[in-house]
């Protein structure tokens, strides 16, 4: 029974501590907040009494000095400021220290917190504060989480047992020891209330608010509807879900195709109940993400005084709600970019104020559901991402070519702060400047099926916004075939789906390099047969295509497939420990028909195709075929149309103001000249391919795009609209006919490019 009850005052502690962190940081910043102070000192006045019953005679020393500072806090003698509140968190430290020493072998194991007893003494007067400032003035490590020890206060012994297991827990998380609960209920339990000596029993009256008998008798009329659920058992059910799910899967099947119309009313109602019992189960495993972000408070504080700043932290939807697995996996990553918002991204007050900002930075968390997935922003009002100085950092640790720095667009150099050993800082600390960090963010979100980007404006600020699902165990896939096995495909990593017939594919398919490579929208994409990159089946066959476009970090490419069948919910089950080696397959999932369907992951299957190093050939070579031909390089993206039955034209996106299709029964003559009437006044047409001799079209509705230009509008008639892209205009020939800028290759076609200032000038306006 002991075992019980110490393993319920350790869980419970460990809330008290989680919430103190927050409480004492916001306590800083109003230190009149009397209802918060008493809150505070009835958390430690719990702990220190429960030690005493345990005889944990470090652990109640410790609490029982920072009670007594608590104390005169509480009485008004004293007021909180930054040492108070530095020392009263160090003690938070050393009592979470403690109780993971308790939880290994319950024992306090060997650490001495003289020092820190001490520090606690001199600030309970203020004439003795300086000396407790002194001592909080040693070396400290970077504020970290899990916490770094307070090393001045702390001592662990220089050998520790075998058996002991990885440092404290992170601040408002829970611990990484095995524990068997999960805490549904934060209300100390009657009988560890009780437990303390009669002295500490007089005390613990003293503290507490008056007509204590009435309270106590409305929490026994009051039922908490909260329990605590052994973690085991739900993952345990979790499991029986799932496998409910794929039955489910395969009745469904079964029952497509059959007459039996009680059998399928059975199936869709079995369908219904699985579907509600899914997200029930669910449902008990989700946590708010809040129990994340509680522990920023604290690292905000420490870090912003450790660089000299002024940080004002700001969280948003901290209400928002995902599985336990996932809530445990991305504390690290999150933390790495709250540290490096502080460090690399607000500016110190000074500098703020020479830039006309506040002195106080501003972070931002915030966190929403959409699409069925949850987004987390981090964003920072700092100085924004220098992508000169990224570019030049990056050649400079030779992690791109000089020919690829040119060719990089704005994300792509905001990409380059997540490889392996990239870093901006100019020298080594505590903080950064190790090449550590961003790159353990991007490669654990995507570990989750996530991603991350970063949205940067200079001088403004940076944002990173991170996608990651729900749940990892039951996720929407789209499946797939490929020389007769099916495959599916996650539908986080899904761009679109591309059919190419047999003629499309001879002329919009190319070889650079020997890597076959699809225009799509102006854009390169690399392809991949999955059959021959699996060894299924070697050589390509002609026949119509179906291409998958996927992301993989931060690039896309087209896997063709043979067969592309539906998305729906699969079951996630992790590979044998034979087969966890193959990074091409990130799971398997049992089919609606009992066979077995392995699960591609689309990071490992790009790496092993090779996608990487074709897209880099591929750049090499483009830009030292413009450096050849020394022709001038623009990017623009145009709206591609049909003028007549044949000619083939572009302009220039921003000369359009809008799409508008009308039917021709609206069209009126008016001075010889055809309008219509349109948002309050009439705008005129004309058919472009009458301006180029072509002969005009007959439908019935027509295609018209408007040009703005001043405070007339004109609408230019055309057969058909055919696409946007964004292009690189690689050849170009100035100077053609009236009315165009000239012509241009684009997508493998001489196409002429439409001057809508040049139609109006010769249409007198």
């Amino acid at each position: 029974m002991i075992d019980e009850i110490l393993q319920e005052f350790l869980m419970e502690s460990r809330e008290s501590l989680d919430q103190l962190d927050r409480e004492l940081v916001a306590l800083e910043g109003d230190p009149r907040n009397n209802a918060r102070l008493a809150s505070i000192f009835r958390a430690v006045h719990t702990i220190k009494g429960t030690a005493g019953f345990f005889q944990f005679a470090k652990l109640e020393s410790v609490a029982h000095v920072g009670e007594n500072l608590l104390s005169r806090l509480r009485d008004g003698v004293i007021v909180l400021e930054t040492t108070r509140t530095s020392v009263l968190l160090a003690m938070v430290d050393a009592i979470r220290v403690l109780l993971s020493q308790i939880e290994i072998s319950e024992a306090e194991g060997e650490g001495e917190y003289g020092a820190l007893i001490e520090a606690l003494t001199h600030t309970l007067t203020d004439e003795t504060l300086s000396q407790a400032a002194a001592l909080l003035s040693g070396d400290k490590p970077a504020p970290a989480v899990p916490p770094a020890l307070p090393q001045p206060f702390v001592k662990l012994p220089s050998t520790p047992p075998a058996s002991v297991a990885p440092p404290a827990p992170a601040a408002g998380m829970r611990s990484a020891s095995p524990k068997p609960h999960t805490s549904l209920n934060a209300a100390p339990k009657a009988a560890l209330v009780a437990a303390p000596t009669a002295a500490h029993a007089a005390d613990k009256r003293a503290a507490e608010p008056a007509h204590e008998p009435e309270a106590a008798s409305t929490e026994r009329t009051n039922v908490d509807p909260r329990i605590r659920v052994d973690v085991r058992l739900l993952d345990r059910l979790m499991n029986l879900v799932g496998e409910l799910v794929l039955a489910r899967n395969q009745l469904l099947q079964h029952a497509s195709g059959s007459a039996d119309t009680a059998l399928v009313s059975t199936c869709q109602g079995l369908n219904l109940i699985t579907t509600e019992l899914q997200e029930g189960v669910m449902k008990t495993r989700m946590q708010p993400i809040e129990n994340v972000w509680n522990r920023f408070p604290r690292v905000v504080r420490d870090l912003s005084q450790l660089c000299g700043k002024q940080v004002r932290l700001e969280m948003e939807g901290g209400t928002t709600e995902l599985d336990k697995t996932i809530i445990e996996a991305i504390g690290d990553p999150l933390t790495h970019l709250v540290r490096n918002s502080i460090d690399h991204g607000i500016e110190a007050p000074e500098k703020r104020a020479a830039a006309g900002k506040a002195a106080v930075g501003t972070l931002r968390l915030r966190a929403f559901h959409e699409g069925g997935r949850v987004n987390i922003e981090i964003s920072d009002d700092g100085h924004g991402i220098d992508a000169e100085r990224v570019k030049a950092r990056a050649l400079e640790r030779g992690l791109i070519t000089s020919e690829r720095a040119r060719a990089l667009s704005e994300s792509e150099v905001y990409a380059l702060l997540f490889l392996a050993g990239f870093s901006t800082a100019e020298k080594v600390s505590n903080i950064s400047g190790r090449g550590v960090g961003l790159d353990v963010v991007k490669s654990n979100i995507e570990r989750l099926g996530g991603s991350v980007d970063i949205d940067s404006e200079p001088g403004r600020g940076t944002t990173f916004r991170i996608r990651i699902p729900l749940t990892l165990a039951i996720i929407p896939a789209l499946v797939i075939g490929s020389a007769g096995e099916r495959f599916a495909i996650p539908q986080v990593n899904l761009v679109e789906l591309v059919r190419i017939d047999i003629e499309q594919a001879r002329t919009l398919i190319e070889r650079i390099h020997g890597v076959p490579v699809y225009r799509l929208r102006g854009n390169l994409l690399a392809l991949v047969e999955l059959a021959n990159v699996l060894e299924l089946r070697q050589g390509d066959q002609p026949r119509d295509l179906n291409m998958i476009v996927l992301q993989a970090d931060d690039r896309q490419f087209g896997l063709l497939v043979d067969d592309i069948f539906d998305t729906e919910e699969i079951v996630v089950k992790p590979l044998g420990r034979e087969l966890k080696s193959l990074h091409t397959y990130a799971g398997a999932t049992i089919m609606g028909d009992g066979r077995v369907a392995l699960i591609l992951d689309v990071a490992g299957l790009a790496e092993r195709a090779g996608v990487g190093n074709a897209e880099r050939r591929i750049a090499r070579d483009s830009a030292a075929q413009r450096e050849r031909r020394d022709v001038p390089v623009s990017v623009e993206q145009l709206l591609l149309f049909r003028s007549g039955s044949s000619m083939r034209m572009a302009i220039p996106l921003s000369a359009v103001a809008r799409l508008e299709e009308f039917a021709r029964s609206r069209v009126e003559l008016v001075g010889g000249e055809e309008v219509v009437q349109y948002r309050g006044e009439i705008l005129p047409l004309v058919h472009l391919s009458e301006l180029f001799g072509q002969p005009r079209g007959e439908n019935d509705m027509l295609q018209v795009l408007v040009h703005a230009s001043g405070e007339r509008n004109v609408g230019f008639v055309v057969e058909s609209i055919e696409d946007v892209i964004q292009q690189e205009i690689v050849s170009s020939r100035r100077g053609g006919r009236p009315g165009t800028l000239g012509s241009a290759v684009i997508q493998g076609k001489v196409t002429e490019i439409l001057d809508a200032a040049a139609v109006r000038g010769l249409l007198g306006g």
